[in-house]
């Protein structure tokens, strides 16, 4: 029994060392020797720890059966299991009723109201992703139990505020139900036009891969892969970061991007995306802009070399990954990202990245064995 317990206690040791190490391509444990079950969301600093937010994903299947995991740190190397932050609704026909969809959890802490609020891409039970709709949570605590608040479509009977009249007027003669072919030339302008954009304007735009941005002004931004995940939508937050202002404007329509993840670097914007390829890893894309309202230019990839402790996957897949979030670390960017393990979701393992720059200041991710 002596020798049985001195090899539970190494176990558990090596658990932590190992979440210690933060070993990318790895499972990374949690200090209960669990895998960090917290994808596609973000971390946030409050007082002298840090949260981690992110999908509680189920062992099989990709519906929600339990909500938005949190996890706690001290030092961002040791993670504690905080629970379940915002638990899914046993009440049928709620929005976020057990077997909804809700995916890319983000939390910021709210100075003014002295409020945690959460936003997140949600898909109601039952309709696949079809409703492609934002939801707000919020709480007094960063973990939680956070309150559901509304899901919502975004910027309803809204323009984006640097379309002009004579663009508007362009968008209102397209039409969505004309297009059976939707990968032709043809098609593909009618898009930049603002066909869905138009499509949707009374009910709202669709949101789905989301992220959060706090300028330096405190303003919030929520930037999501909207119009059939063909383009971007930067939207401005309300003070209290449970509306929107009604200003956005559109990134790369037609691009057809998702998973944005965003930071700022001697004052320019750096956004780094995926494509549209399900679960399949594929090549980032990315862009820069001296605002955050643009203009955007596209730059190539940002990843170079192969990921070394993992397969060997190369640049051109992200290594194997898709970003979740850029958080800085010490004043350094570091690139989260998820390797999706499509079979087993709770199983999906964490890459953590540095952002490097060139000598022209454009962001380079190269693959490294441990985040720091």
């Amino acid at each position: 029994m002596k020798s049985l317990a001195l090899c539970c206690i190494a176990l558990v040791s090596s658990a932590q060392t190992q979440a210690q190490e933060h070993v990318n391509g790895q499972l990374w444990m949690d200090t209960e020797g669990n895998h960090i079950n917290a994808h596609g969301g973000n971390i946030i600093q409050y007082g002298d720890t840090y949260y981690w937010y992110g999908e509680n994903r189920p062992y099989r299947g990709f519906t929600t059966e339990a909500g938005v995991g949190v996890y706690s740190s001290k030092d961002l190397k040791t993670w504690k299991n905080e629970g379940i932050a915002l638990a899914v609704s046993e009440e049928a026909g709620h929005d976020i009723e057990r077997g909804c969809i809700m995916e890319r959890p983000k939390v910021l802490y709210n100075a003014k109201t002295n409020k945690f609020v959460m936003l997140f891409h949600l898909e109601l039970k039952g309709r696949g992703y079809e409703a492609a709709r934002v939801a707000f949570a919020v709480s007094d605590t960063p973990t939680g139990p956070f309150r559901f608040v509304r899901s919502t479509r975004v910027n309803a009977n809204k323009w984006p505020f640097d379309m002009n009249k004579k663009a508007q007027k362009l968008a209102q003669q397209t039409n969505a139900a004309q297009w059976k072919d939707w990968w032709s030339a043809e098609w593909r302008k009618e898009v930049e036009k603002g066909m869905y954009l138009w499509r949707d304007m009374q009910g709202g735009q669709m949101s789905r891969d989301m992220t959060l941005y706090v300028d330096k002004d405190g303003k919030a931004y929520h930037i999501t892969s909207s119009q059939e995940n063909l383009t971007l939508l930067v939207s401005e937050l309300t003070d209290d970061y449970l509306d929107f202002t009604g200003k956005y404007n559109m990134v790369a329509p037609g691009g057809q991007n998702e998973a944005p993840c965003i930071f700022q670097h001697e004052g320019t914007y750096w956004l780094i995306c995926s494509g549209c390829t399900g679960w399949a890893p594929n090549e980032a894309r990315m862009f820069s802009a001296p605002s955050i309202w643009g203009p955007w230019t596209q730059h190539p990839s940002p990843f170079v070399g192969v990921a070394t402790g993992y397969r060997d996957m190369p640049a051109n897949k992200t290594f194997g990954a898709q970003g979740t979030y850029i958080y800085e670390m010490n004043g350094k960017p570091i690139f989260m990202a998820d390797i999706w393990n499509e079979r087993h979701l709770s199983n999906s393992l964490h890459l953590w990245l540095p952002i490097d720059f060139d000598g022209q200041g454009v962001p380079v991710i190269r693959w490294v064995d441990k985040a720091f």
